[in-house]
């Protein structure tokens, strides 16, 4: 199993979080972003620039990935393109995103794209939180138990 990482949102809270997890475990892992990001220094991780581009990231990493394989994003258009490809795809905050809820997440998220387009104002996300990191670490634990 590799670990993808969609980079250019990834939150500065989950580096470490997610070094320490790519080290324990030696996974291969790869980060793609159009700017440089840096989780940590190490043979097991890959940093992949990107050109400039609303999609050019989530592309590579369709491109590559494979079943099996896991992708860290809060990009739910990617996660459902990831799960299409039997792969798993986490978010930021902990989310497991699977064939069972995936569609509905992005109808959801259509929905308020079209009520954004119309001129509505909406809320976004709640500002990331150490609740938020503690529970996207325990989601990536209990993973990687799982899985590897």
């Amino acid at each position: 199993m590799k670990l993808y990482v969609d980079g250019d949102a990834f939150p500065n809270l989950l580096k470490p979080i997610l070094f320490r997890a790519i080290e324990k475990k030696g996974l291969e892992t790869l980060v793609f972003s159009n700017k440089r990001i840096n989780i940590g220094q190490s043979s097991l991780i890959e940093y992949r620039l990107v050109e400039l581009g609303a999609d050019e990231a989530d592309n590579k990493i369709v491109d590559e990935v494979q079943a099996g394989d896991l992708v860290i994003t809060a990009d739910i258009p990617l996660a459902d393109r990831v799960i299409a490809k039997q792969a798993h795809a986490l978010d930021h905050r902990g989310v497991m995103f699977t064939v069972d809820n995936i569609k509905e997440r992005l109808a959801v998220r259509d929905l308020m794209q079209n009520i954004r387009d119309m001129g509505e104002m909406t809320r976004g996300p709640a500002p990331f939180s150490q609740k938020d990191s503690a529970l996207f670490a325990n989601a990536l634990n209990a993973f990687l138990q799982k899985y590897l």
